[in-house]
C-alpha cells in the first residue's frame, strides 16, 4: 500500500513557471527559447544556486555575464515567478490523500523562490512537509535527497509514490526504489494515478470545480 506521496512543485502542483518564464525572456531577447532555457538551467546547477551554495544575485550575475542578457534581474524574476500558477485540483488531491491517512510532501529542486511563492499563494500548509533543494544542499538528481526525504518522514521506498515532470528525477527515484509517475501530460498523470488511487483524481477535480462555482 502507498503510504507516502511526494509531489514535485513546478510542472506538477503548479505550472512550470521556470521554463515558461525563461522562454518568454528568450523571445524578448531574440534568443532561441529552448537553447536559452537549457543554458540557464545549466547555470542554476553549475553555480549551486539550486542547492543554496550561492544566492540569487550571483545567479543572475552569471546569467547576464555568460549569456549577455540585457534584461535586469527584477524583470526576469517577475517573468518566472508570475508563471508559477497553482493547479487547484492538485492541492485538493493532497488534501484528499491526507484525509485517507497518507502522508504528502513537496519534493522540489527550487530556490528562495519557493518560499516567496508560498508567501504569495499559501500552499505549504496543505502538505505534511516541504523539501526544497535550496535549503537541503542536495537536488533530485542525487539519491541523497530522496534518502533524506524518506528518512525524515519515516517512509519506505516500496510504499512511496513520487510524481515529477522531469525524467532525470524519475530515474533517480526509481533507482532508490520508489514507485513513480512521470508527469508528461494531464492525461498520462490521470491514467497512472488512477491505477493507484481509483477515482480520487476525479474527486479532487470536482472539489476544485466546486470552489470555482462557489466564487
Amino acid at each position: 500500500m502507498i503510504s507516502h506521496v511526494y509531489f514535485d512543485y513546478g510542472g506538477v502542483i503548479a505550472e512550470e513557471g521556470f521554463a515558461q518564464g525563461l522562454r518568454a525572456i528568450a523571445v524578448a531577447e531574440g534568443r532561441d527559447p529552448d537553447e536559452f532555457f537549457t543554458a540557464v538551467r545549466d547555470i542554476i546547477f553549475e553555480t549551486g544556486y539550486v542547492v543554496g551554495r550561492v544566492g540569487e544575485d550571483e545567479f543572475w550575475k552569471t546569467v547576464r555575464d555568460r549569456l549577455g542578457v540585457r534584461q535586469d534581474p527584477q524583470t526576469m524574476r517577475r517573468e518566472i515567478l508570475s508563471r508559477f500558477a497553482l493547479r487547484p485540483h492538485m492541492l485538493h488531491l493532497a488534501r484528499r490523500l491526507r484525509s485517507m491517512g497518507r502522508t504528502v510532501a513537496i519534493l522540489s529542486d527550487q530556490t528562495n523562490w519557493l518560499d516567496e511563492l508560498d508567501a504569495r499563494d499559501g500552499f505549504f500548509s496543505v502538505y505534511d512537509h516541504v523539501f526544497n533543494s535550496f535549503h537541503h544542499g542536495v537536488h533530485k538528481g542525487q539519491r541523497e535527497f530522496f534518502d533524506l526525504a524518506l528518512s525524515t518522514l519515516g517512509a519506505r521506498p516500496a510504499n512511496t509514490l513520487f510524481i515529477d515532470d522531469q525524467e532525470v528525477n524519475i530515474v533517480t527515484a526509481r533507482a532508490v526504489g520508489l514507485d513513480t509517475i512521470h508527469f508528461t501530460s494531464a492525461d498520462a498523470f490521470a491514467a497512472g494515478f488512477g491505477v493507484r488511487f481509483p477515482g480520487l483524481l476525479q474527486t479532487a477535480l470536482d472539489d476544485a470545480r466546486a470552489d470555482t462555482a462557489g466564487n
